[in-house]
């Protein structure tokens, strides 16, 4: 089994067709599908269901898929480590993100952390917290910055980068403006603005306040904001959300508020430039690097 068997499998399983995954990896069609034939007879397995219309994952194509991503990775780790020993940094680094990392301004650290290593190729998605851990896990992501999930693969490492506490959000003329410091207790039969499952807070407010309305479901923290200033519902978020705007009034939860931590997320192993640009994140936030 070659490395290259593996990569062209992946690239057809993730494009559902061969011929896309042939241009997407510029090489011939004969070519890529004479080598995923031959890791089926060496598997002794089916790996796709072909028909003129589609091709689709068989169950030992989607047992494989994680093992073979997982392994490209490694491979792709081996090249960085060897790369970071001669000083160098090469390749393709994949973060993830959520859209407001109070502890550091992301686009400022991958700028200078691009300038210092111009070999290596950056990509970025926003995404929620579970969604982007999972895709460290599959081996789509390098590493990723995120809200602590509640649970993790093993195949992931956490890290922590920072703390705060929860602050309600609510319109200036809500009942709960007026207060110095509101009990989780008393949102009971609130409505609420939150973001999607998976999404910032939505795990952490849910386990605070238990069974609740969410009315209004947002992807961004700006919409989130906006809704409450009208009026449409109350929202718990990190207290940093509280230097964005001055249309809403944030209170203090009462003590001991709940904390939102920020992570990092790495493979285990983590390849070297994930390593890295970690290291670069925890010194921008005043971190000692780990």
């Amino acid at each position: 089994m070659e490395l290259r068997q593996l990569s062209y499998f992946v690239a057809v399983a993730e494009e559902c067709h061969f011929t896309r995954a042939a241009k997407r990896l510029h090489v011939a069609q004969s070519g890529l599908s004479a080598s995923v034939r031959s890791l089926e007879r060496e598997l002794g397995a089916d790996l796709f269901v072909r028909n003129t219309r589609q091709v689709r994952l068989t169950p030992a194509g989607a047992a494989l898929l994680a093992e073979a991503r997982r392994t490209l990775a490694a491979s792709d780790a081996c090249v960085a480590a060897v790369a970071a020993v001669q000083g160098l940094l090469r390749g393709t680094l994949a973060i993830g993100s959520l859209q407001c990392l109070h502890v550091v301004h992301l686009p400022a650290v991958l700028a200078g952390f691009v300038s210092d290593h111009p070999g290596l190729d950056v990509e970025l998605r926003q995404g929620g917290s579970g969604e982007l851990t999972a895709l460290v896990a599959q081996g789509k992501l390098d590493v990723a910055f995120v809200s602590r999930p509640a649970a993790h693969p093993e195949e992931v490492v956490v890290g922590s980068l920072a703390t705060e506490p929860l602050v309600l959000a609510c319109a200036h003329d809500h009942p709960l403006a007026r207060a110095d410091r509101v009990s989780p207790a008393t949102l009971t039969g609130e409505r609420f603005v939150d973001f999607a499952p998976d999404w910032g807070t939505r795990d952490l407010v849910d386990s605070v306040v238990g069974p609740r309305h969410v009315a209004l479901e947002v992807t961004d923290v700006h919409s989130l904001l906006d809704l409450v200033a009208c009026g449409l519902g109350v929202a718990l978020v990190p207290q940093s959300f509280s230097v964005k705007t001055d249309r809403v009034r944030f209170v203090g939860l009462t003590l001991p508020a709940p904390h939102w931590e920020t992570v990092s997320v790495t493979a285990n192993p983590p390849s070297a430039a994930a390593v890295a640009l970690v290291a670069d994140v925890r010194r921008s936030a005043g971190l000692t690097s780990s």
